[in-house]
């Protein structure tokens, strides 16, 4: 007996949902990318820059509107990431004038601070081993930043070294998994992106005066939750 036309219909509709779910499967266990996404207007990813001058003073800037985008490949366990903060939400030992001088030091005066980030790029992280729920991994890696849209003079990147924790769903928050990222980058020189007083005009009879005061090197220290968008 010949199969009818519903028959081959049928039988056709499940030969292409079992394909498409065999092809989701492998798309799954290859490591496929994964988004996951640092919320700027969360209040707790973090940034902190310290300039410890030896005969001048300790200055720290820090903020709390850090935005990132994670694309993380599970299978492999490795990622790339990309993250910026605003340059008006840096403050400077928590002084007004302080964070001004900060922000046209890093402006060169040249552009509205409202238009300039510090910005990261950091094309590679691979960690090694299993990575277990609330169990630190470490990593170290490099990462490209730009001021206001400068690279670094000599074009070389910055070495970032830090742990990452997973969290599982309902540890950070409800149905959703987290990655918590802690970073540092130690040795930043602030000269090679051009912020300071060299660069910005009518600062140049202060540059003397303050050479001693300003430390030009700095460490970074980030403290981020990256989220997976909630799945509806």
């Amino acid at each position: 007996m010949k199969p009818t036309r519903v028959g081959r219909h049928r039988r056709t509709m499940r030969t292409a949902l079992a394909s498409s779910l065999l092809l989701a499967l492998v798309a799954t266990t290859s490591g496929g990318e994964t988004t996951f996404t640092v919320d700027p207007e969360a209040g707790n990813n973090t940034f902190s820059a310290v300039f410890d001058a030896a005969v001048g003073e300790r200055i720290t800037a820090v903020s709390s509107a850090v935005g990132c985008t994670l694309r993380v490949d599970e299978g492999k366990l490795a990622g790339r990431a990309t993250c910026s903060v605003p340059l008006t939400s840096i403050r400077v030992d928590n002084d007004d004038t302080k964070s001004d001088h900060f922000r046209q030091w890093a402006t060169n005066k040249k552009v509205s601070p409202t238009k300039c980030a510090f910005a990261l790029e950091v094309p590679g992280l691979k960690v090694d081993g299993d990575v277990e729920p609330m169990k630190p991994v470490p990593f170290e890696t490099e990462g490209t930043f730009t001021i206001c849209g400068r690279a670094r003079d000599d074009k070389r990147a910055e070495k970032i070294r830090g742990t990452i924790i997973y969290l599982p769903p309902g540890t950070y928050q409800q149905d959703v998994r987290t990655i918590r990222i802690r970073a540092k980058i130690e040795g930043f020189d602030r000269e090679r992106y051009q912020i300071g007083p060299k660069w910005t005009d009518g600062w140049l009879a202060r540059v003397q005066q303050l050479a001693p005061v300003v430390a030009v090197d700095g460490t970074i220290d980030v403290n981020l939750f990256a989220t997976e968008p909630t799945k509806r």
